[in-house]
């Protein structure tokens, strides 16, 4: 790969970097200028010349993709121009069009318009006219310029479609292989003789002998880096793997940047070698082509071996991107070092393509085992990765009863992308191989080598969000790491930030990405006015902006300024939450004029949705009039105790549409605004804390009540809480059914004690009346009943008693004679 192919490859990925942060300015910033007059505005004689020319090119189709590609910059610098002439005299035309509507409306058929006014109209419109013709000049000079760079894309799009369908002669007939191996020597030889030609050459011989104390250091230096600068970074490793004193999240985190370490170290030892190269002046044309092939060799093996001890790691830290057994691990490991050789050998097949040092037969024969072999290690490395997602689900399915469920969410999210990838890069491996042995060559190496750089992509992706968990764990703990949403919302804009490089990858150009750009840049035509989505970008970044000033601004004023003064704690609540209202609605309004956008145009369609709006919207808008009256007049703030609709408790929170009220259950009930403000409300302690209690007791009849009403008021003035001024008093409120019945009434301090206090006077009562043997009565009654014979069980009725037979007769004795 030469210095142009490694300038494409730079300014490509300089280019998706900066779409990524928003920041092009346009394409043709950076491309060929438009011709301007020296009024700036355009040269519309050169603009149809090269309009011209443009259309016979495209016409006949005959010229390179280089002229193309010069063509179309010319065109997008024209384009450009066209766009920024789009807005010259909008001021002018908005103050003539309020003129014109300031006269009112045209007089209608058959009536008359004064001379006066009627002629002043014809002159504003005549100059309106004037004002928007260079504009329409515009707008059409766009539409033309706009419509060439689409036909000019079409056609690069189709050469390069025709490029990937292209059938070459097939690399398996063995004809062909002698022709190969003799260009690769070919390459060999043509490097060696240029070496040996410029050491003949005394000019050169001279500057090399000149050179060579400096190329000997810039030898040995690289060759230290290259060498030994791993095993001083595993040094480094070690050291910090054994460190017991950091957090979890800290060693992993000085891991991945001494890794970054060992990565760069052998790069710049390279760097080195390959100056040291440039210094002899040895080289010539082939031998400066090896060179950067080589150095492009060496950097890709690099970064394939730093991504495979980062996917999956040998050692704790840090945590490995699959969920790989020990010996699956070490497996894929060996697999992405050899998918790095393989990757190489394409990029130094095409370089020597690229740099005419090859032919296309020679490079698809040499391109042949390279591509088989990166097929078969693909497949392996798709069936690894099905291995992970099984694992990840596996995982989700053992976790999904605990506290980790979240992130065992999201494992299996990933672990389902992870089978539908492995399953694509499997059939990926068998395709590319195939089709490059039949003879489509290009779309071969596009399949393979373009799924290994998106596997790439992808993985540096997961890194990096690994690289975001483990630093906001860091700061904020090990367990925000993994449940953060800060982590989550930077890995979701890493994800949006490699779309354009996977874009590059599968065959976009440069070109297509800043077209898009242009056109998100270009925005819509609403009315008079144009929105983009960098206009929104604006406004999100200005409103954002000021809505941190404004939380700051609150913190300020509620821990700083508002503690310093006499106002209340409802007072200062009231204050902080106005400063918000008025905060947000001035960086919406700066945000929104900052950013361009014209909300005149949007007029219709609001009237238009107004009225549905407000039917729909009416409690909303209510509750926040209500919520505005409540922090203005502040009929109740935040901590008083208040009751509602029912509902008794403690002021939390009042927001906009409605506030929070605790209850002495410690549940939360959210009231609406509007019923604090059309409902009647109790407040406890607005104003003041005091407030009065009742405590009820009875005696028995036939007690002194002179005396009980002496005992209660003691009890009443003894009570610290109890306000003295007025005293308590203490009433005999009647005859009761079972007592004779008094009342305690008193004032407190604080209301908030209107539950304790009555029991601890309840405590006292009950032991003075037992000291002086008053009786508290409790109902009695007499029950009597009328027929207490009902309530016995009912007896069986006695039966008469059988007849006895009477005894048979017997005959009578002789009675003897009586004494």
């Amino acid at each position: 790969m030469n210095s142009m192919a490694r300038f494409t490859i730079l300014r490509a990925l300089l280019i998706a970097l900066t779409l990524c942060l928003g920041v092009v300015s346009g394409p043709g910033s950076l491309l060929a200028q438009a011709v301007a007059t020296e009024t700036g505005s355009p040269d519309y004689g050169a603009w149809e010349r090269d309009a011209t020319r443009a259309t016979d090119v495209l016409d006949a189709d005959r010229a390179s993709v280089e002229g193309l590609q010069t063509l179309r910059e010319q065109l997008v610098s024209w384009r450009d121009l066209f766009l920024r002439r789009q807005n010259v005299n909008k001021d002018q035309i908005s103050t003539l069009r309020n003129q014109i509507s300031a006269l009112g409306p045209l007089p209608a058929e058959g009536e008359s318009e004064a001379d006066e006014i009627a002629n002043r109209r014809a002159e504003l419109n005549k100059e309106l006219d004037g004002a928007t013709a260079p504009v329409r000049r515009a707008e059409e000079a766009y539409t033309l310029a706009d419509g060439l760079v689409s036909r000019l894309d079409s056609t690069v799009r189709d050469r390069q479609t025709n490029q990937i369908l292209e059938l070459n002669p097939t690399p398996v007939n063995p004809v062909l292989w002698p022709k190969a191996a003799v260009s690769l020597v070919e390459v060999w030889t043509k490097t060696v003789d240029e070496v040996k030609a410029n050491l003949a050459s005394p000019l050169r011989y001279e500057v090399f002998k000149g050179n060579l104390p400096l190329i000997v250091v810039l030898l040995l230096v690289g060759l230290a880096f290259v060498i030994r600068g791993g095993a001083w970074v595993e040094r480094a490793l070690t050291a910090l793997r054994g460190s017991r004193h950091s957090s979890r999240a800290r060693v992993r985190v000085g891991v991945f940047l001494t890794s970054l370490v060992s990565l760069i170290l052998p790069i710049f030892g390279l760097m080195l070698l390959l100056e040291a190269a440039d210094q002899s002046q040895l080289t010539g044309t082939a031998g400066t082509t090896v060179l950067d092939i080589l150095s492009a060799v060496v950097i890709i093996i690099y970064v394939a071996r730093w991504l495979g001890r980062q996917i999956a790691p040998p050692a704790y830290p840090p945590h490995p991107v699959l969920i790989l057994s020990e010996g699956q691990g070490l497996q894929m490991r060996v697999l992405i070092n050899f998918a790095g050789l393989f990757i190489a050998a394409n990029a130094a097949i095409s370089g020597l393509l690229f740099a005419d040092l090859l032919s296309e037969t020679a490079a698809s024969v040499l391109g042949l085992p390279v591509i088989v072999l990166a097929g078969l290690f693909l497949f392996r490395i798709a069936q690894l990765m099905v291995a992970s997602a099984k694992a990840a689900q596996l995982q989700f399915a053992d976790e999904s009863d605990t506290e980790e469920q979240g992130s065992s969410v999201a494992e299996a999210s990933s672990g389902l992308v992870l089978r539908y990838l492995g399953r694509a890069a499997s059939a990926v491996a068998i395709v590319g191989p195939s089709l490059a042995a039949i003879g489509y060559t290009f779309a071969g190496n596009a399949l393979v080598y373009s799924s290994y750089l998106t596997l790439a992509v992808m993985a540096g992706v997961a890194i990096l969000q690994r690289l975001v968990r483990d630093i906001y764990a860091m700061i904020r703990g090990e367990d925000a790491g993994s449940n953060g949403l800060i982590p989550v919302l930077i890995g979701f804009a890493l994800t949006l930030c490699s779309l354009p490089l996977l874009a590059l990858i599968w065959g976009a150009r440069v070109t297509d990405l800043s077209e898009a750009w242009t056109m998100m840049a270009a925005g819509v035509q609403l009315g008079d006015s144009r929105i983009s989505p960098v206009d929104f970008l604006k406004f999100a970044l200005i409103f954002a902006a000021g809505y941190g000033l404004t939380r700051l601004l609150q913190g300020t004023l509620k821990t700083q300024i508002l503690p310093r003064t006499k106002l209340d704690t409802g007072g200062r609540n009231a204050m902080v939450a106005g400063t918000g209202y008025i905060g947000i609605f001035l960086a919406a309004l700066i945000a929104i004029t900052s950013a361009g956008i014209d909300l005149s145009s949007l007029a219709i369609v609001a009237g238009a949705l107004s009225v549905g709006i407000g039917f729909g919207l009416q409690t909303i808008v209510s509750n926040f009039v209500s919520g505005i009256i409540l922090l203005i007049e502040r009929p109740i703030s935040e901590g008083d105790w208040i009751e509602v609709g029912g509902t008794m408790g403690v002021v939390r929170d009042i927001s906009v549409r409605a506030t929070r009220i605790e209850t002495f259950d410690r549940r939360d009930v959210i009231v609406p605004n509007a019923d604090l403000i059309s409902t009647s409300v109790t407040n406890w302690t607005k104003g003041n804390l005091t407030g009065r209690i009742i405590v009820s007791v009875g005696v028995a009849y036939g007690t002194d009540t002179k005396r009980v009403e002496q005992i209660l008021r003691e009890i009443a003035e003894a009570e610290p809480l109890v306000i003295l001024n007025p005293p308590p008093s203490v009433l005999f409120r009647g005859f009761g059914a079972d007592s004779l019945d008094f009342e305690i009434r008193a004032i407190i301090r604080d209301v908030n004690y209107v539950v304790k206090v009555p029991s601890e006077m309840n405590h006292e009562i009950a032991r003075r009346f037992a000291e002086e043997g008053i009786e508290i009565p409790f109902a009695q009654r007499d029950v009597w009943l009328r027929n207490p014979e009902a309530l016995q069980p009912p007896t069986e009725e006695k039966k008469p008693a059988p007849k006895k037979k009477p005894a048979p007769k017997k005959p009578a004795a002789k009675q003897g004679p009586m004494l």
